[in-house]
C-alpha cells in the first residue's frame, strides 16, 4: 500500500515512488568545485577566523562547540560557491562511521556570517519542502537503502551517483509542506524543551515511521545491522549485562590503573577475610606482627557495620583524615588505621574491584531472596562505590529500582553498610547518587545526577564515565573530598559534577596564588559548593592559615551559617561564626587553622575602628595568609571596600561566588580607577554553570513569564499608583492563580507567592487593600471556587526594612506593628518591632517550610509583600510565583528575583512563574536582555517561556493526538505499538495543557479555536488510564521501552478538591438559618440549600469517601430533625462523629490482635508522615498483649513486622481520611 498509516485530514492520494535525484533540486559536494589539484591551488585552510568558515560534519555533530574550527579566505569562498550554506539545506556525511546521520542546516543557526561545506559530505536542496525531505531522509526506508549502498570493505562510503538512485515515496507538494511544517515545529520543540525531550523524541520517531510509506517492516533491523559494522561500541545492540560488566572491569583495571580485579571475593566470608588481611598489613607495627584474635576481630566487625549509610559516613570522616577502629589488647588500646584519606592514590590505600558478590538471604522477614551484586569498588577492603548495570534494552532506572529494593531488603549490611555512592547505567546513559535509605530513594529521578565534563557537556557512556569518575584518584576523592554529611537532615550528599569542577578550578588557582570567581547560577547549590571549596582550601593548601567566608549583613547569613555548621558538624574542620567584632579578632589571632563565617560590615569595623597600628594583634592579623570566599560577590563587597580590605591584609587571595556576575554590558558606575566588572574585581572566571546548564541538567526549573499591564508605551507612571491598578493586580493574584499557586494539590500542599513593589509606602497600601478584600469590604471579591479549596485564602504577611534614621521611620514602624499583630494572631507568635530580626527569621523559615509544623495549612502563608527583601539569597522550594508591580530592574536583579521561584519542589511544580504588571514591552525587553546575559553557554534549552511559545506546544500536541485518534474512542482501535505512542503523545499534551492553564490569561473558551475542549481532554485522559492498564499486561514476546514503569502522573487532570472546613462552614450557615422566626424561614430556600450541600459533599466524597459519608449523614440528620440542631456548633457535632468513627476503628483493630486500646489510640493520634511515634515500644507492648491472648502465638520477629504493616496499611488507611 502506497499510503502512510497516519495522514493529515483531507489528503487521500497515493504517494508516488521517485528517485532522489528527481526530488532534489541540488545534489553536490566539496569536490564538485574541480579536480583535487584545482582545489589545492584555490583553497587554503586557515586556523584563525577568515572570510568564511569551512563547516565540517564534526562541527554540525558537536554544534560548533569544538575548538578546532577551520576557515577560508574570500577567494576560496567564491571558488566553492556550489557548497555555500546561504540557504536551507541538508548535509549527509558520506565517508566513515557517521554515515546515516542527517543534518538540517539553517543559515541563522550557523555561528559565522559566511559558510561553505567541507569535504566528506553531500549537500542536498529539495525541489519543494526541504524540511519534509530532511525528515524523509531520517526515515527507516531511506536509511535501509542508504546502507545497502555503503561499501562493505575498507572505510564505509557512498557517492553522489549511488545516493541519487535511491527511491523514495513522495506525496503531492501541499502534503509535503504540511508534513514538513509539522516536523519542523516538533524538532524545534525537542530543541527547546529539554525537560520533555524524551517523550517528544519517542513521539517524533513514531510519527515519522507512520506518516511516511515504509517499504519493509524489517528495515529497522537491517539498519541496526549496518550500524553494527560502523560503530565500534555497538557491536551487539542488546549485549549481555555480563559483557558490559566485564568491559567495565577491564576499563577500571587496564593500563596503569591502580584498581586490582579480585574475582576470588564473592561471599561475605571472603570479603571479611580480605578486609582483615589489609587491616593487619597496614597496622603491622601497632599489632606487633600478631594477627587479630577472633574476639578482637568480632569487635571490629561490629564497629564497621553500621545502622545507616549516614552513620557510616560519620565514621569515615575520621580524625585528621584517618579512619580508625579501636581494640583492647591487654592493658593497651590499639588505634588501628582502617583508611587514610590523606593517602589518596598512594601510601596505605588499596583499591580493588569485585563482581557477582552473593548477598544471601537471612531470617529477616523482608530478606527472602539471595541476590547477586554487579560491580563493587573497595578501598582498603571496604565497599565504597556500588555499580548496578543493565543492558541497552533496559533503562538505567531499572538499576536504580534494583538498588532501592536491595536496600529495603537489608542486603547492604556488614561491610556493605559502608557504601557511600551508587552508580547505575544501561551502558549508554550513566548516573550516580549518594547512598540513602530506601524511603529517600523513592523520590526517584530527583535524587540522581549524571556526569558532565569541565565544559558542562554530558558524559553518558559507562566506559567514559569510568574514565572520568571511577579511576584513581577521582573515585577516592568522590568519597573523601566531595561527600557532605548534612547533620540537620541526617543525609549523605554527593556533590554534582559542576560543583566538583568549580572546587578543583579554585584549588588549582590557589596553588598558583591566583584569585578569581565562580559563576554558578542561583539555585544550583552554591552554599554547599562554597562550603566545600572554602573547606578544601584549608585542607589542601598548607600555606593558608585562615579561610574567611564573607557575606553582607543584609543577606541571610543565619541561613548560610547554619548550613555551614550542619555540614561541618561531621567534618575535620571547625566553622566559627563571629557574633561581634571582638569575637572576630579572637578567631583571627587564636593560631588555629579554621574557616570563619563573618559579615563584610564586621570586617570593616575591625579594620577601621578596632585595630590599632603597631599593636601585636594588628601585626598578627595583617600578616595572616588568608583566603577570602565572598558569597554574592557581585554586590556583597563593593570595589572600594574590597580595595581597603586588600590593602590591610598583606597576603590574601580572593574567590567570589555569584549567580549573576557583572559584565561589560551592565558594569558598575565609573569611580576613579576602581574595577567595574566582576572580572576586573576578582580576576578571571574559574568555572561557570549558567542557568541554561542548570535547566538542562534539571538542577532548577525554567521560567514561565507573563508581562501584563497597559500595552500603550506612553502610559503615565501615576497609573500604576492608583487603587484601580492595584485591584487589577490583586485580581490576578487572588482569582487567576489557581494553578500558579498549586491549589490543585490540595490544602497544605499549595505553593507561595511574593508580591514585590517599588516602595515601602506602596507595599503598605497593598497590605491594607488585601485586608479589606479578605474581610469582604472591597469591590474585589475572592472567587467562590477558590474558597471551596482553600477557605482561609489568602494568608499573607509583609516585610521591609525598618530603620531608626529614615524620615518615614515612625510611620513605617507603626505600620509594621499593625502587621506584626496580624501575624501574631494568625500564628500564635509574639513578635514586635523591637525584635524584628526574629520575625524576619521566622517568616523565612515559615516560607521555606523548614520544619514539619510548617507543612500544616494552619502554619502556612500564601503571599508575602516585599520591596527588596527575599529577592536575593533566599531559598524556599515551595515558592512558585513572583508578582512584580514595579518598573524593570537591572539584569542581575531580574535574574536574582526570578530565581526565587525556580527551585525544585514536587512533580506539579514544573516552572518558576513570573507575572509583571507594568510596561509589558519594557519588561519583555529587559527580561530578554537579562536572560541572554546570564544564559551564556548551554545548548537549546528554554530558559523562559511565554504564552505564545506554550500555545505553540499545545497546538502541535493537539494535532498529534488527533492524528493518532480523532476521538478518544478511536484510540481503543489502535495496535499495541500505536497505543504506546499514544501514551507519549498524551503525556506531552498533558504537560502543555497544564502549562497553558498556569497562565492568568487562560480561559476555557480558547480551546474551541484548537478544536478541543476540557471534556475532550478528560475523555482522552480516561482512555489513557485504560491503555496504561492494558499495557501493564505482559505479552508472550519480550517488550522494550515500556512506558508503564516510569510512574508518570497526569498534571493537567486536576479536579478541584473541595475543602472539609468549607463544607462545615456552609453547614453552620444552614444551621444558623434554622434559628430564624417562622415568618422568615422558607422551606423552599432550606430545601435548595440542602440540595446544594448534598452536591458539594458528593463532590468531596470523590476524594474522601469516609468523611464524605459522614457529612451526608449530618445533612440527613439536619433535614430530618431541624429542632435538634438549632443553635448547635456544627463543627463540634461533626468532629465528635469523626472521633467516634475513629474510636470504632481502634477498638476493632485492638480486638482483632488482642492489643491494649490505649496503646493503639496513642499511636493513631500521633502518627505523622507515615511514621509511628514510638514504634519499638509499641511492638514490644503489642507482642506482650498478643502473646497472652493467643494459644499458639507467631514468633516475635515475625509479629513485630506484621503488626506494623497491619497498623499502617489496614488501620491507618481507614483512620487517616477521618483524622486529617
Amino acid at each position: 500500500m502506497n499510503t502512510p498509516k497516519i495522514r493529515f485530514k483531507g489528503f487521500k492520494d497515493d504517494w508516488e515512488q521517485r528517485k532522489l535525484e528527481d526530488v532534489m533540486d541540488t545534489v553536490t559536494d566539496y569536490v564538485a568545485a574541480g579536480s583535487f589539484e584545482d582545489i589545492r591551488n584555490n583553497v587554503t585552510y586557515l586556523n584563525e577566523p577568515g572570510y568564511a568558515q569551512l563547516v565540517r560534519t564534526v562541527d554540525l555533530k558537536k554544534k560548533f562547540t569544538n575548538n578546532d574550527s577551520v576557515y577560508v579566505d574570500e577567494s576560496a569562498f567564491k571558488y566553492l560557491w556550489r557548497v555555500n550554506l546561504n540557504d536551507e539545506c541538508i548535509v549527509l556525511p558520506n565517508i566513515g562511521a557517521n554515515i546515516g546521520e542527517v543534518y538540517f542546516v539553517e543559515p541563522s543557526g550557523l555561528p559565522y556570517d559566511n559558510n561553505v561545506l567541507g569535504p566528506n559530505a553531500i549537500l542536498l536542496k529539495a525541489n519543494e519542502d526541504t524540511y519534509f525531505a530532511f525528515t524523509a531522509l531520517n526515515n527507516l526506508t531511506f536509511q535501509k537503502q542508504l546502507f545497502e549502498n555503503v561499501g562493505s570493505s575498507g572505510q564505509p562510503k557512498f557517492n553522489k551517483t549511488e545516493l541519487k538512485s535511491i527511491q523514495l515515496y513522495m506525496p503531492q507538494n501541499e502534503e509535503q509542506v504540511k508534513i514538513g511544517q509539522y516536523f519542523r515545529k516538533l524538532d524545534h520543540l525537542i530543541t527547546l524543551h529539554q525537560r520533555k525531550c524524551c517523550e517528544l523524541k519517542k513521539l517524533k520517531q513514531y510519527m515519522a515511521n507512520h506518516m511516511f510509506v515504509n517499504q519493509s517492516t524489517k528495515c529497522d533491523r537491517n539498519i541496526a545491522t549496518n550500524h553494527k559494522k560502523l560503530q565500534e561500541r555497538t557491536k551487539e545492540m542488546g549485549e549481555l549485562e555480563s559483557v558490559i560488566e566485564q568491559r567495565l572491569i577491564d576499563q577500571l583495571c587496564g593500563g596503569d590503573s591502580q584498581w586490582t580485579y579480585r574475582k576470588d571475593i564473592r561471599t561475605e566470608e571472603q570479603l571479611w577475610d580480605n578486609f582483615k588481611y589489609i587491616l593487619e598489613q597496614n597496622n603491622k607495627a601497632k599489632l606487633n606482627d600478631t594477627p587479630l584474635s577472633e574476639s578482637e576481630f568480632a569487635k571490629i566487625k561490629n564497629d564497621v557495620s553500621h545502622a545507616s549509610f549516614y552513620d557510616a559516613g560519620k565514621w569515615q570522616v575520621g580524625e585528621n583524615g584517618k579512619v580508625y577502629v579501636h581494640v583492647q589488647r591487654g592493658n593497651e588500646t590499639l588505634h588501628l588505621v582502617v583508611m587514610n584519606n590523606e593517602h589518596i592514590a598512594g601510601g596505605t590505600s588499596v583499591y580493588e574491584v569485585i563482581n557477582q558478590y552473593q548477598a544471601f538471604k537471612t531470617d529477616e522477614v523482608d530478606d527472602k531472596r539471595n541476590r547477586r551484586f554487579d560491580v563493587t569498588l573497595l578501598i582498603n577492603g571496604i565497599p565504597m562505590i556500588h555499580i548496578e548495570l543493565k543492558n541497552k534494552d533496559h533503562s538505567y532506572m531499572d538499576g536504580y529500582r534494583q538498588i532501592e529494593k536491595y536496600i529495603s531488603e537489608g542486603k547492604f549490611r556488614g561491610l556493605f553498610s559502608n557504601i557511600q555512592m551508587f552508580v547505575v547505567s544501561n551502558a549508554v546513559d550513566t548516573k550516580y547518587f549518594a547512598a540513602a535509605r530506601a524511603a529517600e530513594l523513592a523520590e526517584g529521578k530527583k535524587f540522581i545526577t549524571g556526569w558532565v565534563d569541565n565544559e558542562n557537556y554530558p558524559v553518558c557512556d559507562y566506559l567514559d564515565f569510568a574514565k572520568a569518575v571511577l579511576r584513581i584518584p577521582q573515585a577516592h576523592e568522590m568519597i573523601a573530598k566531595y561527600t557532605v554529611l548534612d547533620n540537620e537532615k541526617k543525609k549523605l550528599l554527593i556533590l554534582r559534577p559542576y560543583q566538583i569542577h568549580a572546587i578543583e578550578a579554585m584549588r588549582a588557582a590557589s596553588k598558583r596564588s591566583i584569585s578569581g570567581y565562580i559563576w554558578h547560577t542561583t539555585g544550583s547549590g552554591k552554599t554547599m559548593t562554597s562550603y566545600k571549596a572554602t573547606r578544601n582550601l584549608l585542607m589542601d593548601i598548607p600555606s593558608i592559615e585562615k579561610t574567611i567566608f564573607l557575606i553582607d549583613r543584609k543577606d541571610l547569613d543565619m541561613q548560610t551559617k547554619m548550613a555551614f555548621q550542619s555540614y561541618a558538624d561531621n567534618d575535620t574542620i571547625d566553622v566559627d561564626d563571629t557574633e561581634n567584632v571582638d569575637a572576630l579578632i579572637r578567631r583571627l589571632t587564636d593560631g588555629n587553622r579554621q574557616m570563619i563565617v563573618t559579615t563584610r560590615q564586621k570586617l570593616q569595623t575591625m579594620i577601621a575602628k578596632r585595630l590599632q597600628e603597631g599593636t601585636k594583634e594588628y601585626d598578627k592579623i595583617r600578616n595572616l595568609r588568608v583566603a577570602f570566599v565572598v558569597d554574592e560577590c557581585h554586590r556583597a563587597v563593593t570595589p572600594e571596600t574590597k580595595r581597603k580590605i586588600e590593602r590591610f591584609f598583606a597576603h590574601s587571595l580572593w574567590y567570589g561566588f555569584t549567580g549573576t556576575p557583572i559584565f561589560e554590558e551592565n558594569r558598575y558606575e565609573q569611580k576613579g580607577d576602581l574595577p567595574q566588572t566582576t572580572d576586573e574585581l576578582y580576576g578571571a572566571c574559574l568555572h561557570s554553570y549558567t542557568i541554561k546548564n542548570a535547566i538542562h541538567d534539571e538542577a532548577v526549573l525554567g521560567f514561565m513569564v507573563e508581562n501584563l499591564g497597559p500595552k500603550k508605551e506612553d502610559v503615565d507612571d501615576a497609573v500604576f499608583e492608583t487603587e484601580e491598578h492595584m485591584r487589577q493586580v490583586l485580581d490576578v493574584v487572588l482569582n487567576q492563580s489557581y494553578t500558579k499557586l498549586g491549589m490543585q494539590n490540595g490544602k497544605g500542599r499549595t505553593y507561595e507567592g511574593i508580591l514585590t513593589v517599588g516602595s515601602i509606602a506602596k507595599a503598605q497600601r497593598y497590605y491594607e487593600l488585601l485586608k479589606r478584600i479578605k474581610a469582604g469590604k472591597d469591590a474585589l471579591k475572592i472567587n467562590e471556587e477558590i474558597c471551596k479549596v482553600v477557605p482561609d485564602f489568602p494568608k499573607f504577611a509583609i516585610t521591609y526594612s525598618v530603620t531608626e534614621n529614615d524620615e518615614a521611620s515612625t510611620v513605617n514602624q507603626d505600620k509594621m506593628r499593625e502587621s506584626l499583630q496580624d501575624y501574631n494572631e494568625m500564628f500564635g507568635t509574639h513578635y514586635d518591632v523591637e525584635n524584628i530580626n526574629a520575625y524576619n527569621s521566622n517568616l523565612n523559615d515559615r516560607l521555606a517550610r523548614k520544619e514539619k509544623r510548617y507543612m500544616e495549612r494552619s502554619q502556612q502563608l500564601d503571599l508575602v509583600i516585599v520591596v527588596n527583601r527575599l529577592l536575593t539569597g533566599f531559598d524556599a522550594p515551595c515558592l512558585s510565583t513572583l508578582y512584580m508591580d514595579r518598573s524593570p530592574m537591572s539584569p542581575q536583579d531580574i535574574i536574582q528575583a526570578f530565581s526565587r521561584t525556580n527551585r525544585l519542589f514536587d512533580a506539579n511544580k514544573t516552572y518558576g512563574q513570573v507575572v509583571t504588571f507594568q510596561s509589558p514591552k519594557d519588561f519583555k525587553k529587559e527580561i530578554d536582555r537579562a536572560l541572554r546575559l546570564y544564559s551564556r553557554g548551554g545548548e537549546g534549552v528554554a530558559v523562559s517561556e511565554d504564552w505564545e511559545s506554550v500555545l505553540d506546544v499545545f497546538s502541535i500536541d493537539i494535532k498529534t493526538i488527533h492524528a493518532l485518534g480523532r476521538t478518544p474512542e478511536e484510540i481503543s482501535q489502535l495496535s499495541r505499538e500505536q497505543k504506546k505512542s499514544f501514551i507519549y503523545a498524551f503525556r506531552s499534551l498533558d504537560k502543555s495543557f497544564a502549562h497553558l492553564k498556569a497562565f492568568s490569561r487562560y480561559r476555557e473558551e480558547l480551546l474551541a479555536d484548537y478544536d478541543f475542549s476540557q471534556e475532550e481532554y478528560e475523555n482522552y485522559a480516561a482512555m489513557y488510564k485504560n491503555v496504561m492498564e492494558e499495557l501493564k499486561k505482559p505479552k508472550d514476546e519480550a517488550e522494550n521501552d515500556n512506558p508503564v514503569m516510569d510512574d508518570y502522573d497526569l498534571i493537567a487532570y486536576s479536579k478541584m478538591r473541595v475543602d472539609f472546613e468549607y463544607i462545615v462552614e456552609l453547614l453552620q450557615g444552614l444551621v444558623n438559618y434554622l434559628d430564624q422566626s417562622s415568618n422568615d424561614f422558607q422551606d423552599a430556600i432550606f430545601a435548595k440549600n440542602i440540595l446544594a450541600l448534598r452536591e458539594i459533599s458528593k463532590e468531596f466524597a470523590e476524594d474522601n469517601q469516609k468523611l464524605g459519608e459522614l457529612l451526608e449523614q449530618v445533612i440527613d440528620n439536619i433535614e430530618q430533625d431541624k429542632d435538634r440542631y438549632k443553635g448547635q456548633d456544627i463543627a463540634v457535632v461533626v468532629n465528635q462523629m469523626r472521633y467516634d468513627a475513629i474510636d470504632t476503628e481502634i477498638k476493632t483493630f485492638a480486638k482483632l490482635w488482642n492489643l491494649n486500646e490505649d496503646d493503639v489510640r496513642y499511636e493513631v493520634y500521633n502518627y505523622r508522615d507515615g511514621e509511628m511515634a514510638n514504634e519499638n515500644t509499641f511492638k514490644d507492648r503489642a507482642y506482650a498483649s498478643y502473646k497472652e491472648g493467643v494459644e499458639e502465638p507467631m514468633p516475635k520477629f515475625k509479629f513485630r513486622k506484621i503488626i506494623v504493616e497491619k497498623f499502617k496499611h489496614d488501620l491507618m488507611e481507614n483512620v487517616l481520611p477521618l483524622r486529617d
